[in-house]
């Protein structure tokens, strides 16, 4: 029986279709580095993305703790640093970045596009005080600090 909607009309189930032509998104020409695309289907237990980076434009160094993350490069070229060392990104170049590595991306001369792909985060959910935290719920972001100019 298929699951319902919270409107209570039952939800479509899930057919393979195309999403997205990936050349055609990074043939446009680039006004900025922005996300070209995202999945976001129903009921997906992946999340991925289509990024595009300028000329010099970079992602600052970080880590994700809990999910290992594909990227396959598909124009354009760069460098991932890691610990390890520093890694050429080609177009056709696919990456496996367990849980925990530190990187950063920089893009070449001819900018970069790459697709990311990792398991989906849970949602978070909203519960009362005196709830105990699920062990599978996203650890909460410290809050900003500001800074006097």
């Amino acid at each position: 029986m298929p699951e319902r909607r919270s409107s209570g009309q039952p939800e479509e189930p899930a057919v393979a279709r195309m999403l997205c032509d990936v050349q055609a998104l990074t043939g446009k020409s680039p006004e900025s580095s922005s996300v070209l695309w995202k999945l976001a289907e129903s009921g997906r237990q992946l999340d991925a993305n289509l990024i595009r980076l300028l000329a010099g434009d970079h992602i600052a160094t970080h880590a994700e703790p809990d999910l290992d993350v594909l990227i396959l490069v598909v124009t354009g070229d760069g460098v991932m640093d890691t610990p390890e060392g520093a890694l050429p990104l080609t177009a056709g170049v696919l990456l496996w970045l367990p849980h925990g590595s530190t990187r950063s991306i920089i893009a070449g001369p001819g900018g970069l596009a790459y697709v990311t792909v990792h398991r989906r985060r849970p949602g978070m959910q909203i519960r009362r005080r005196s709830d105990p935290t699920p062990a599978t719920a996203p650890r909460p972001m410290p809050p900003a600090r500001r800074t006097r100019e």
